[in-house]
């Protein structure tokens, strides 16, 4: 059986909180920078609580592109707000765990966003990961997430400051 066993890492330009913000929503079904590779819909109880669901949908082509649509569903199992999530995946395409660590970069202003990836797949996907890098579109798909969130929150940014910081 093939496993992956993932770390893909991003410097984001906003501090800890506010990529923690971010990434709650996103979790959450905020759609904002994650897509068009995933989406996310939360359960009941929030992903930023322990015992929170999280239904995963991976589009492979693209949101609304067609192609197999790979669901599984993540269970928060720790949570440090502004620092750290984990969860495992409990049923779908994968079983495995997840977590997201941020930390801030000294001085900067900045965060070392951080995913890790440990999981097997199964079903149909068990097959198709003999055909395909399943590992290497994660990653891709996670970096592009994460270079979305980057230049999302450089525009945030960008746009609170006053206007005559903009100009200068």
């Amino acid at each position: 059986m093939r496993r992956y066993d993932l770390v893909d890492e991003a410097r984001i330009p906003a501090p800890p909180n506010v990529v923690w913000e971010s990434l709650i929503a996103e979790l959450r079904g905020a759609g904002r920078w994650w897509v068009p590779h995933n989406t996310f819909r939360a359960g009941p109880v929030g992903p930023e609580q322990i015992g929170g669901e999280t239904e995963v949908t991976v589009h492979p082509k693209g949101v609304d592109k067609g192609g197999p649509k790979l669901r599984f569903t993540a269970r928060t199992k720790a949570v440090e707000p502004g620092r750290r999530l984990s969860a495992d995946y409990i049923s779908g395409a994968f079983r495995g765990r997840c977590e997201f660590l941020l930390h801030p970069i000294d001085g900067t202003g900045h965060t070392l966003i951080g995913m890790r990836f440990e999981a097997d797949p199964q079903g149909m996907l068990k097959l198709l990961s003999k055909l395909t890098d399943i590992g290497a579109q994660h990653s891709a798909a996670t970096q592009h997430a994460f270079a979305s969130l980057a230049a999302q929150l450089a525009d945030d940014t960008a746009d609170s400051r006053p206007k005559q910081e903009i100009l200068q």
